[in-house]
């Protein structure tokens, strides 16, 4: 377990610090708690070099909060509501929620179902109920071929919203993006796996 003596220097006075060192601060996070090297296999089937276990930062508290501070400087100021494909997503629009009414820029949080609810309201989606056409960005922690924030969206678009963006920590660079470009969305994230792997290797050869 980390301790507060291992966190990221930029993390010091993290409410008010400025968002190019909470953006250095999230990356050492993501390199220290989050990647790792190996033999993975993906939820998409895809055999990999490395895993990146997002809910290692987007659980954190202080990362929580850093990502809550740099995703709601990307939003569009038109935006009413953050909303993504459970599981990895809930603590990402909850922190940017959160963060956003302490900014008086409030933005609702919405979670998506992988099924529909079983019971009660049968619904696909969970939160505020909002105004048919109200604009809502879709977050994701790690973006590989693009399908689980691409289903958030659908289930969006179907329930009258307008989606137009999809914002991500991490982009593995493996699809995802050219996914979103031909579906005519605007897609950003904070980091890509080259962010990732190039911090990695500083942070260990300070280390050694």
């Amino acid at each position: 377990m980390m301790d507060q003596s291992q966190l990221p220097i930029q993390f010091d006075n993290l409410p008010t610090a400025s968002l190019d060192a909470v953006r250095e601060g999230l990356l050492d996070l993501f390199c220290q708690l989050a990647y790792q090297e190996g033999d993975f296999v993906l939820s998409s089937g895809q055999k990999s070099s490395y895993y990146i276990n997002g809910k290692q930062v987007t659980l954190h508290p202080q990362g929580a909060l850093a990502m809550g501070r740099l995703l709601c400087a990307m939003l569009p100021s038109d935006t009413s509501a953050v909303a993504g494909l459970t599981l990895g997503a809930d603590p990402i629009v909850s922190a940017v929620s959160v963060v956003s009414a302490y900014e008086n820029k409030p933005v609702y949080a919405l979670i998506i179902r992988k099924e529909a609810k079983g019971h009660g309201t049968m619904a696909y989606i969970e939160g505020p109920q909002l105004e048919p056409g109200a604009k809502v960005v879709v977050l994701e922690d790690v973006v590989t071929t693009g399908q689980s924030a691409l289903k958030a969206v659908t289930r969006l678009q179907e329930a009258g919203y307008h989606v137009e963006e999809i914002i991500s920590l991490v982009d593995r660079q493996q699809g995802g993006a050219e996914l979103y470009a031909e579906k005519g969305l605007k897609f950003e994230a904070l980091f890509n796996i080259e962010d990732l792997k190039t911090r990695t290797s500083q942070l260990k050869k300070g280390n050694s």
